[in-house]
C-alpha cells in the first residue's frame, strides 16, 4: 500500500479471500464476543499500570491473550466511535461525525446523538453483524447502542436477532424520555436504574451465550459504565481505592471473569475470539486516567483516541504478546472476516485492515500507515508511521462554529519516543511536516473536511418524525 492512500474494499476483500482459505483449517467459525465500555481511560487497567483498580480478569485475559498499545478509536467519541466500530469505516466517510439535527434543542453540531434524534447509521451500511448473521450467526448486542434510537436504525434492524440495553448514553435522562432500557423495539423499564446496568448486561450475555452453545454466535457487549453517571451494583458499590468510578471498573472486571467462567463451563473457551476495548479515553475528572497519554475524552490528544485493546483467543493467539504496531478499531470487521469467512465489501470504501498475521505471531507490520484525527467535522491531527502532526489553527479549514480548537501551534511529536506528547520536534523534521501536509490534502479531497464535502462519503440515515422511546 502506498503512503497516503486510502485502503479500499475491493483490496481488502481480494487480500481477505486469499487468507480465509488458510485459517479455516485452524477454527472453523469461532464465537465472537466484542466488549465496549464507556469512556474508559488508556491508564485504567492494572495491565495498563494502574495501580488502584482491582482488574484482575482483564489484566488475566492480557496475559492469555494480546496487548495492544497503539490502538485506536476513530472518535473520542461515543456515536462516531461505534458507528466506525460496526462498519470498519471512519465516521466522517458514513457521515456518523455530527448530530446535525435540525432543532436546536437536539444540540446540532455536538458529535453524539440525543433522544429522539432525526439521525441515525443508515440501514444501507453494512455491519459486522450483518456480515456475520449472512454465514449463520445468531447475533446479540446488549448494551448501549447511541446508534439511532428511531425504529430504522435500531440493533434489530442492524443485524442484530436480539437487543437488550439502553438506545443511547445513560446521562440522557428527559423528563419527556426517562431513560428507557429496551428489549428489541420495545421498552420494558423506564426510567431504569444505573446501579443494575452491568449486572443486568452480564446475566443476558450468560443466557446468551448458554443459549447459543451449539451454534456459532456473535455478542456485541457495549456497557454504559464507565460513562457518567457513574454507579455499580450493591456488592460493589464503595469496595474500591478511587470511589464510584473504581467501583464501576471493578464490577465491569466481574463481569468479564463471569463472561471466561461461562465460555470454560459451556466448553467454548478454546472456540471464542474475546475483544475487549472502549469507544473513547477517560474524562479524568469522572475518576478515569488516560495517563501516560496527554488529552482527554473529546480532544485529539492521544489520549481521547489511544485506549487499551485486549484481544483472547487460545491456540490462535499467541499468549502474552504485547503489540505496539498501530492498529484501529475499523481494523476488527476486516478482520473477523478472515476469521468467520465473510466477505469485506466490495461496493464501498472500507477503511479497516486485517490484522490477522500481526495479532497470531506479533511479527507483522501494521498495515496502517496513516490515521486521521477528526474532532467534529474537522480534521484536527494526522499520524504517518511514528510521527503525529497537529494542524495548526490558521490551516484548518474553520466553518460558522469554532469546534474544540486545541493545539494552536504547530507541533510534530515522534510518538515511539513521546506518547505523552510532550517535545515539539516541529522545527527539525520540515521533510515529515511537508510530507503529511500532503496526506492532509489527499484525506481532504477524500473525505472532506468542516463544510466541505469529500468525493468518497456517504450519508447517514435521516427521518423526517422521530418519536420518544416511552413505556407502553
Amino acid at each position: 500500500m502506498k503512503t497516503g492512500k486510502i485502503l479500499t474494499a475491493l483490496n481488502c476483500s481480494a487480500f481477505l479471500l486469499s487468507a480465509v482459505s488458510c485459517t479455516q483449517e485452524k477454527v472453523s467459525q469461532p464465537n465472537v464476543i466484542l466488549v465496549f465500555i464507556d469512556d474508559f481511560g488508556y491508564g485504567d487497567l492494572g495491565c495498563y499500570g494502574n495501580t488502584q483498580h482491582r482488574t484482575p480478569n482483564i489484566d488475566r485475559m492480557a496475559d492469555e491473550g494480546v496487548r495492544l498499545t497503539s490502538f485506536y478509536v476513530a472518535s473520542s467519541v461515543s456515536t462516531p466511535s461505534r458507528a466506525a466500530l460496526m462498519t470498519g469505516c471512519y465516521p466522517r466517510r458514513i457521515s456518523m461525525h455530527v448530530n446535525a439535527d435540525p432543532s436546536p434543542l437536539m444540540s446540532r453540531g455536538r458529535q453524539v446523538l440525543f433522544p429522539v434524534s432525526h439521525k441515525g447509521l443508515n440501514p444501507s451500511e453494512i455491519t459486522i453483524a450483518e456480515l456475520l448473521k449472512e454465514q449463520g450467526y445468531t447475533t446479540a448486542c446488549i448494551g448501549k447502542w447511541h446508534l439511532g434510537d428511531q425504529l430504522p436504525f435500531l440493533p434489530t434492524r442492524q443485524g442484530f436477532d436480539y437487543y437488550y440495553g439502553i438506545p443511547y448514553s445513560n446521562d440522557m435522562d428527559r423528563a419527556y424520555c426517562p431513560l428507557p432500557l429496551m428489549e428489541n423495539e420495545e421498552v420494558i423499564v423506564a426510567p431504569v436504574g444505573q446501579d443494575s446496568l452491568t449486572y443486568r448486561y452480564t446475566t443476558k450475555a450468560i443466557d446468551f451465550i448458554k443459549k447459543n452453545n451449539k451454534k456459532p454466535f456473535f455478542l456485541y457487549l457495549p456497557h454504559n459504565m464507565t460513562h457518567d453517571p457513574l454507579d455499580a451494583s450493591p456488592a460493589f458499590k464503595g469496595k474500591s481505592k478511587n470511589g464510584i468510578y473504581g467501583d464501576a471498573t471493578e464490577e465491569l472486571d466481574w463481569s468479564m471473569g463471569e463472561l471466561f467462567r461461562t465460555l470454560k463451563e459451556e466448553g467454548l473457551d478454546h472456540n471464542t475470539l474475546v475483544i475487549f476495548t472502549t469507544d473513547n479515553g477517560a474524562e479524568p475528572r469522572f475518576g478515569g486516567t488516560n495517563l501516560p497519554l496527554k488529552g482527554r475524552k473529546g480532544t485529539t490528544y492521544e489520549g481521547g483516541f489511544r485506549v487499551p485493546c485486549i484481544i483472547r483467543w487460545p491456540g490462535q493467539i499467541t499468549a502474552g504478546q504485547i503489540n505496539d504496531e498501530v492498529v484501529t478499531s475499523m481494523d476488527i470487521l476486516p478482520t473477523l472476516a478472515q476469521y468467520c469467512g465473510f466477505r469485506v465489501p466490495d461496493d464501498r470504501i472500507i477503511d479497516g485492515h486485517n490484522i490477522a498475521g500481526m495479532l497470531e505471531t506479533g511479527e507483522i507490520k501494521s498495515p496502517t500507515e496513516v490515521f486521521y484525527y477528526y474532532q467534529k467535522q474537522q480534521l484536527q491531527a494526522v499520524r504517518w508511521g511514528k510521527w503525529k502532526y497537529h494542524i495548526p489553527l490558521e490551516q484548518r479549514i474553520i466553518g460558522p462554529h469554532l469546534p474544540d480548537t486545541e493545539p494552536g501551534e504547530e507541533l510534530l511529536y515522534n510518538l515511539d519516543e513521546d506518547i505523552a506528547e510532550s517535545n515539539n520536534l516541529v522545527a527539525g523534521y520540515p521533510d515529515v511536516v511537508a510530507h503529511i501536509k500532503q496526506l492532509i490534502r489527499e484525506v481532504r479531497n477524500d473525505m472532506g473536511d468542516w463544510e466541505y464535502e469529500g468525493q468518497n462519503i456517504r450519508p447517514a440515515g435521516v427521518i423526517d418524525e422521530p418519536f420518544p422511546r416511552l413505556l407502553k
